[in-house]
């Protein structure tokens, strides 16, 4: 870290002449946060907890203060050498992780740290019993990624990776110890490819998706999306599939406008995409510009261990709010009684019901799975009437995007304060499963569900989806007050 902070110290941005600070605390982005002797707070990108630095400011605000770590005089002991050569503080560095620098194992006690203070200061709920974290792989684990690619004149090559920090300029790298490592041996040769087509100046983007080999839990399928703003000659579509059947598993699909146009670069190549659960015995196709989670070594352990805290009853019927194409909902066909998957969009419906399909009775293996509907709602316009209309469920499984479930929640919070009307057997769930990529929104609902829609908070803790980043992936439990 020495040569950072030296190449730093060369950096443009004001340097701080006051006294050394020292960092309390890493913030939702990974910077340490730290406070001057009049309180101000200070951001420092680079610094840990517990180290006495100073600041090369870089923005200056009435209550506030951003910058890089200069120098520094007393070093945590959960600092760390980066494993990736492209990482770090100066110019150029790829912005792809932000806590390389930090212990593997200290980044996810930073990461229970920030859930627990969100939900006490956004929501002002403490969980009753804190999980233990749910970690796998610290490397290798992205299997899905949106690559730039930009043909650099000046250079007379291409950079194909993610942004540098802090800048709209694609990083210069030639490996990405975080891809899986057919990917990352894969990026020299991809740039090589696109230097070599005549579309090279046209095409922005490579968007990586990876599947599982059929049958396994490994590694099986890479499929490589190219956006391209012009037509491709049939001079780079033969450079592409010699650049395919040179790398086991690699399969093009291009993109010539918008998601819906993303084809095969031959409709007859390839295996499927699709992952594993085993646990489960599902498998779930999907294409490669579908939402899928990044890491599918982490998505195995938490559908099990969401399953596992929603305890499902073989007599109930489950609701699964948010259910995309069905990573928690086929799972839970294989628990339940009966099982409503919920989404906001009739077409990602259509293909939940077809992944349902291929795994159910009518699949080759024949398995028994519950009876199971899918359906669309807006669930950002939540309504009462909308929640009984579906009607009751005994446990809720809900995974929403980043926006949260607040129409959801305060729905439930409603029917809780107004009562039913006369007549109506709906009740509310015993138990909710909540499965968040965001915690400020997973402290607000939580907040609506403890404080007005008679739920306690029972179990809460993180899930490292996403090592050596600040992204804090988290599974929270609520229990009907009473039951």
């Amino acid at each position: 870290m020495t040569d950072e902070i030296q190449q730093n110290n060369k950096a443009p941005g004001r340097p701080d002449e006051e006294a050394w600070l020292t960092v309390e605390s890493l913030d939702l982005e990974g910077q340490g946060v730290a406070h001057r002797a009049d309180g101000k707070v200070v951001f420092v990108d680079g610094a840990l907890p517990f180290e006495e630095v100073r600041v090369q400011v870089q923005r200056r605000k009435n209550n506030w203060e951003q910058g890089a770590l200069m120098d520094l005089r007393r070093e945590s002991s959960q600092r760390v050498r980066p494993r990736c050569p492209h990482f770090g503080l100066h110019a150029g560095a790829c912005g792809g992780c932000k806590m390389q620098h930090l212990d593997a194992a200290a980044q996810v006690a930073v990461k229970q740290r920030a859930l627990e203070d969100a939900l006490w200061h956004l929501g002002k709920v403490k969980a009753q019993t804190l999980l233990r974290p749910l970690e796998g792989p610290a490397w290798h684990y992205r299997y899905r990624a949106r690559l730039s690619v930009r043909y650099v004149q000046r250079k007379g090559t291409t950079l194909i990776g993610f942004h540098e920090r802090k800048s709209r300029y694609v990083a210069d790298m030639g490996v990405c110890p975080v891809l899986p490592s057919p990917v990352s041996a894969m990026l020299l040769p991809l740039r090589r490819l696109m230097d070599s087509l005549e579309a090279r100046e046209s095409c922005p983007q490579i968007e990586l998706a990876c599947g599982d080999a059929p049958g396994q839990a490994t590694l099986g399928v890479i499929a490589l999306v190219l956006r391209h703003l012009q037509p491709l000659s049939d001079a780079d579509r033969q450079r592409l599939r010699e650049f395919a059947a040179a790398h086991e598993g690699v399969q093009w699909w291009l993109q010539p406008k918008g998601p819906d146009t993303v084809h095969l670069l031959d409709a007859e190549s390839g295996v499927p995409l699709g992952y594993e659960l085993p646990e489960f015995g599902i498998r779930m196709p999907f294409r490669p510009t579908d939402f899928t989670q990044v890491n599918p070594h982490i998505n195995r352990v938490l559908v099990s261990r969401a399953l596992r805290l929603l305890d499902v009853q073989p007599h109930e019927r489950v609701i699964d709010w948010f259910c995309g194409l069905g990573n928690f909902t086929l799972p839970l066909a294989t628990r339940a009684a009966q099982v409503l998957g919920i989404e906001g969009s009739e077409a990602l419906v259509a293909r939940a019901r077809e992944n349902f399909a291929l795994n159910g009775p009518a699949a080759p293996a024949g398995r028994a799975l519950a009876a199971t509907r899918f359906v669309a709602r807006n669930l950002f316009e939540m309504t009462p009437e909308m929640l009984v209309a579906d009607g009751a469920a005994d446990r809720w499984l809900v995974d929403p995007p980043r926006e949260g479930a607040f129409a959801l929640a305060k729905a439930l919070a409603d029917l809780h304060q107004q009562g039913l009307p006369e007549g109506t057997d709906w009740h509310a769930p015993s138990r909710i499963v909540y499965v968040s990529c965001n915690p400020a929104t997973l402290a607000r609902d939580a907040g609506l569900l403890v404080h007005q829609a008679g739920y306690r908070c029972t179990h809460a803790g993180v899930v490292n989806m996403f090592p050596h980043t600040a992204h804090v992936e988290s599974i929270a439990v609520f229990d009907r007050a009473g039951d």
